[in-house]
């Protein structure tokens, strides 16, 4: 690339197109605390709190995002997930980079190597060697908690399955002071009735008690239990990643009988598949509304489409998209069934399907009151870029309420993602400024700015029960 700094576009008011915009950013939204409530970090890293080995393994390895990115631009994968040496997969992202211009990737590559290495260069082929020597000589010197502190993050929720022992959660909760590591339940492996691995899945889960799960019943006792044990251990958040909500019809007979089945070893056909989920996912959210937990929902993706690189490399290496499910009966009528028995919990739904978007936004406000908080989520995933954020902004700005917005998270196994939430923080600051300064909305920094930091921080501390 002919432009070396990135001073040009990633300067202190880089996004913000108008004074009122800079205010914003700058008098409210910058300094505000962050509670990261969905991550998929790792425990065990944080609580070890040793510095990180190399650059790669704080930033590329487990990247998803920048490996598609570079299996788009022909490189081999031997040098994006394989034994290639340190040195030659940074160096192949490092020439992948000016390539992804108007992806998120460029402007997060850039803000991360700026805020976390102060490197004000265009990351390209011509600097790899130096920048990966830079970097590598100050990633040593960086432990996990002092860089979350850094970004002043004070709530962090993992995402965590049912069979985990929460060692490190425990250990975190006994001698971290400056920063709270929650675990957050994902029991989607308990949904899949149908995987090949369910029964080993099971026996896994039968080994936290001292009774055999050979009934649905058994089954859900031995969730209820696990619930009790990551109650206890500080979780007070659920997730499931599903392709939809589920809202089959069943009878409890139909239930244990498609259960046994499968511990037999028959595998339940499509109904039966749908009616397990939409059995379990049903009683999973009534004993969360017990709890007192909040349930997110991230729905839309269709996973593992690439099945030769799923069997090569495994699952999470970037070859889900977003899918084309049909949405709003089943939601409405999963929603409508916890409700009528009233014990809907607080719910986040987040959308990957960006046609979607008004779907999910109206339908959360069918079941908030003053009982249940509803919140249509932050743009996920392949939305989680300016155009998505700006999206999902307008849609729930249109058809829902803003002003109680819980705001951004990272969704990310990267420790060098947390600029994400300055990227959305300076984006929405610049919908609001330009809002104001086309007369769409009142000239009152001071009313907005108070907005804007609820959804930065203040909503989510409101609204999680931490």
């Amino acid at each position: 690339m002919s432009f070396k700094s990135t001073k040009s576009f990633i300067n202190e008011d880089f996004l913000l197109q108008n004074k009122i915009s800079k205010i914003l950013y700058h008098d409210y939204a910058k300094s505000m605390p962050i509670i990261d409530y969905h991550n998929h970090l790792s425990p065990k890293i944080i609580s070890c709190n040793k510095p990180f080995s190399s650059i790669n393994s704080a930033w590329l390895d487990g990247d998803h995002y920048k490996w598609r990115v570079m299996r788009a631009l022909g490189i081999e994968e031997n040098e994006i997930t394989g034994n290639a040496s340190e040195k030659l997969k940074f160096k192949r992202w490092a020439q992948s980079v000016p390539y992804t211009v108007r992806n998120p990737l460029f402007h997060w590559t850039h803000l991360e190597l700026k805020r976390y290495f102060n490197i004000n260069t265009l990351l390209q082929s011509s600097n790899a060697d130096k920048i990966f020597h830079q970097t590598n000589e100050l990633i040593n010197e960086m432990k996990p908690v002092e860089m979350l502190k850094k970004f002043n993050v004070k709530i962090l929720c993992t995402t965590d399955d049912p069979t985990d022992d929460l060692k490190f959660h425990i250990n975190l909760l006994k001698n971290e002071k400056r920063i709270k590591v929650l675990p957050g339940f994902r029991p989607d492996k308990v949904l899949d009735i149908c995987g090949e691995n369910y029964i080993d899945y099971l026996t896994r889960l039968e080994s936290f008690e001292d009774f055999k799960i050979n009934s649905y019943e058994a089954l859900l006792s031995c969730l209820s239990n696990r619930i009790d044990f990551f109650h206890d251990n500080g979780c007070r958040i659920s997730d499931h990643g599903l392709e939809s909500l589920y809202s089959e019809r069943y009878s409890m007979s139909e239930i244990e009988n498609i259960f046994k089945k499968r511990l037999s070893g028959i595998i339940p056909n499509s109904k039966e598949d749908i009616q397990f989920k939409s059995c379990i996912l049903l009683d999973l959210c009534k004993i969360y509304f017990k709890k007192g937990w909040t349930q997110q929902f991230h729905l839309g993706a269709i996973r593992n489409n690439n099945i030769s690189l799923l069997k090569k490399v495994g699952i999470d290496v970037g070859c889900d998209s977003i899918g084309d499910f049909n949405q709003a009966k089943a939601m409405s009528n999963f929603f409508n069934n916890l409700n009528s028995e009233g014990v809907l919990a607080n719910s986040i739904v987040y959308n990957l399907n960006p046609s979607m978007n008004e779907v999910f936004a109206s339908m959360i406000g069918n079941f908030s009151s003053s009982k249940v908080s509803m919140q249509f989520g932050t743009a996920w995933w392949y939305l989680d870029q300016k155009d998505g954020m700006e999206n999902q902004i307008n849609t729930l700005s249109n058809l829902g309420v803003l002003s109680k917005f819980i705001g951004m998270l990272t969704d990310s196994r990267s420790f060098l993602s947390f600029p994400r939430h300055e990227y959305f923080r300076r984006i929405i600051c610049n919908m609001i400024g330009k809002d104001i300064k086309d007369g769409l909305l009142p000239n009152d920094t001071v009313f907005f700015g108070k907005m804007i930091q609820d959804i930065c921080y203040y909503n989510a501390q409101k609204f999680f029960k931490f």
